[in-house]
């Protein structure tokens, strides 16, 4: 398999570039942005923290086997378990995919997006789940992304907006997924199908769970579940840190 550095950046199998802090990596500049959202959010009353932030095309496939596996819960869009072992193949994927990206196609690749709550909203043994309650105005989070769709809204987000803002028929509406608009907007136009089929032919990348039925109709499921996202605020795309 012949693939450019970026290429490998790109699908989650190199993290060289990623700046590490705790458990967490991201790339520099969304790093430097995140400080100041952060600092923004205390001065709000909110502690925002990251449930998960970059995330290797390893990690992504062992979640996607889990799933498939019947190891990991398949979920509905109310929260309810979904017993895949009645499904079809191809309802079992697209039910996986409405809250799981393909291995090789995570946002979480790129090191330009994360998952976010407020710590100071819930008891220090709280378990997230990010889940719609969590996250609805009634949930624990609900204050937190009131103030964070307001700050995307004014253009005061550091660059940061809500890639899956709303249902568009693909992945579920996910409040708590945040990306760095100046950065994730080149990633996501540097992907595509055929990079997924390169990378999925080199035998030590294998032990990919449905890959047959994936590919079979990969390019309408990479448009469905991948390409179908909100596009970047103008402000956000736009922004720049201060010198």
């Amino acid at each position: 398999m012949s693939l450019s550095t970026l290429q490998r950046q790109l699908l989650g199998l190199d993290e060289d570039a990623l700046r590490a802090r705790g458990r967490h990596k991201l790339q520099p500049a969304v790093w430097d942005a995140w400080v100041r959202l952060t600092s923004a959010a205390a001065e709000a009353g909110f502690k925002l923290q990251i449930a998960s932030a970059y995330r290797s095309y390893e990690r992504q496939r062992s979640i996607w086997n889990g799933k498939l596996a019947g190891e990991r819960p398949v979920l509905d869009d109310r929260d309810h378990a979904i017993d895949i072992r009645t499904l079809s193949d191809a309802d079992c994927l697209r039910c996986v995919l409405r809250f799981s990206a393909i291995p090789g196609a995570s946002r979480h690749h790129w090191g330009t997006d994360l998952d976010v709550y407020d710590e100071a909203a819930v008891a220090e043994d709280y378990q997230v789940q990010l889940s719609a309650a969590e996250v609805s105005e009634t949930g624990p989070f609900g204050a937190l992304h009131a103030w964070l769709d307001q700050r995307i809204a004014q253009g005061r987000s550091f660059g940061f907006y809500r890639p899956y803002d709303r249902d568009r028929g693909g992945v579920a509406p996910e409040r708590w997924h945040l990306s760095y608009a100046p950065l994730a907007s080149d990633c996501e136009a540097a992907v595509d199908a055929s990079l997924l089929r390169t990378l999925w032919r080199d035998d030590t990348v294998g032990g990919l769970l449905a890959r047959e039925a994936l590919e079979g109709e990969l390019e309408s499921l990479f448009e469905r579940f991948v390409t179908r996202v909100a596009e970047p605020p103008a402000a956000a795309l736009a922004y720049l840190p201060p010198d």
